[in-house]
């Protein structure tokens, strides 16, 4: 792939996308500043996730409404729809270590603010919406210009494998975050969760301080000058196999990743179980998430036939989720449920990067971010509403219906986009669906 600015350096990028590679699942780490960024990652994700858990646990405690809960994971989200674009523009404007450097540091300051606010016990609901808040301002800027600079540590050829070790870096953290949240809520209260996540983001911080940018990967930044929103708008708009996997996140991150409000309606409402239980579900939705992450990260190509099967088949299981009948099948279901989701983002975003010319990287992984995250302000509260209204199972399936939905619409439109048509047979006595060539097809009518 070529690193030049510029339409004609873009990478040819197919709706049946597959760029091959080596398959090995940790090549990125042998880059001395990707293994620093990775490692800083590892400390900071943990706080994260510890906070996330503690945040969710602390409003519906405060509130008793998974509503409340909707409300403020839309909060968090709801900059990112409204600027996420800017922050894009941003991102390929200046140096993404600088930035970086100024956005982790603002998010370790958030969680310090509230961490002294629930220790000193004034914390109230309206802290907590609007702490929120100033954390999606300051992941306006941090999303995309983390998500591009991993490019410039690694270069093309380690892209794909970066994205994968990035996302199991994050479901790493979660395996650790909610359990050490649950021990931490039970045993000294939720303070020291959110001052611990405040804490830990010394460690990115020292990882890039100790970067070397003559070892950076030079990406030539985009000159400050009017149109460069809409010149990103009309690029993605211009490409299929940018547009529709996008479209496609979208629809399953503002409906089908609400687990905060799900999770803790199915521990309170339904099955009746407490914090240490909440925490277990998280922990076992990341263990299936990692599993998926570092299967992705062996994988040497990326189909956008994968993205849509694994998209179906997450709605699906979503919907067996939601009328699982006892516990521990709702637990297990959990597992393949993290392993397709982050199947689905990894795909998404590794073919997304790769599709991308350089120079225009941070506005498409703006817009990527801003539809995948940026969708919660309407599907949080709106699927919160649906929960408390009709029940925890009614508001998961919904969550499932409407991603199966997206996937087979967004599916079809591909393989239309493809010259593809839909080819259904039979064997061993199983039903078997396949994208074919229509001249194919013909040929064999």
């Amino acid at each position: 792939m070529s690193t030049g600015p510029g339409a004609d350096s873009a990478p040819v990028h197919k709706p049946t996308l597959d760029t091959r590679g080596r398959g090995e699942t940790f090549s990125s780490l042998r880059i001395r500043n990707y293994r620093l960024f990775f490692t800083g990652a590892i400390v900071s994700n943990t706080g994260t996730w510890m906070a996330r858990i503690t945040q969710d646990w602390l409003v519906l405690s405060l509130t008793g409404s998974a509503a409340a809960v909707g409300v403020t994971t839309a909060l968090q989200f709801l900059p990112m729809l409204l600027f996420g674009l800017y922050g894009g523009v941003i991102a390929d404007r200046y140096p993404k270590r600088r930035l970086l450097l100024v956005s982790q540091a603002a998010l370790g300051l958030c969680g310090i603010a509230l961490a002294v606010l629930t220790l000193s016990g004034s914390i109230q609901v309206w802290h907590v919406y609007l702490i929120a808040f100033l954390l999606g301002m300051v992941t306006v800027v941090d999303n995309p210009a983390r998500q591009s600079f991993v490019s410039e540590m690694v270069g093309p050829d380690h892209l794909r494998n970066a994205v994968s070790l990035n996302s199991a870096n994050f479901q790493s953290a979660r395996l650790v975050g909610p359990a050490v949240a649950g021990v931490l809520i039970a045993g000294v209260g939720s303070g020291w969760a959110f001052l611990l996540n405040g804490l830990f983001f010394l460690a990115p911080l020292t990882s890039l301080l100790l970067m070397r940018t003559s070892e950076l990967h030079k990406v030539e930044r985009a000159p400050r000058g009017k149109g460069q929103l809409r010149e990103g708008l009309r690029y993605v708009a211009a490409r299929p196999e940018l547009i529709w996997p996008i479209v496609l996140v979208g629809f399953i991150g503002t409906f089908g990743f609400n687990f905060p409000i799900w999770l803790t309606a199915f521990s309170g409402d339904v099955f009746h179980v407490g914090a240490g239980a909440y925490g277990f579900l998280n922990t076992l939705m990341a263990a299936g998430s990692l599993v998926g992450a570092l299967a992705a990260a062996r994988r040497g190509s990326t189909r956008l036939r994968m993205l849509v099967i694994a998209a179906g088949v997450f709605g699906v299981l979503e919907i067996a989720a939601a009328l699982s009948p006892t516990f521990w099948l709702f637990a297990l279901l959990l597992v393949p449920i993290g392993m397709i989701g982050l199947t689905v983002n990894i795909t998404a975003n590794s073919a997304v990067q790769m599709a991308t010319d350089p120079a225009m990287r941070g506005r498409v992984m703006s817009l990527y971010m801003m539809v995948f995250a940026g969708g919660t302000p309407i599907g949080a509260p709106l699927l919160g509403w649906v929960t408390d209204t009709y029940g925890a199972r009614v508001g998961f399936a919904t969550g499932g219906v409407i991603s199966l939905a997206a996937a087979v619409v967004v599916g079809l439109v591909l393989a239309k986009v493809g010259g593809l048509k839909v080819a259904w047979a039979w064997r061993h006595g199983h039903p078997q669906v396949r994208f074919v060539a229509r001249e194919r097809l013909a040929t064999a009518a």
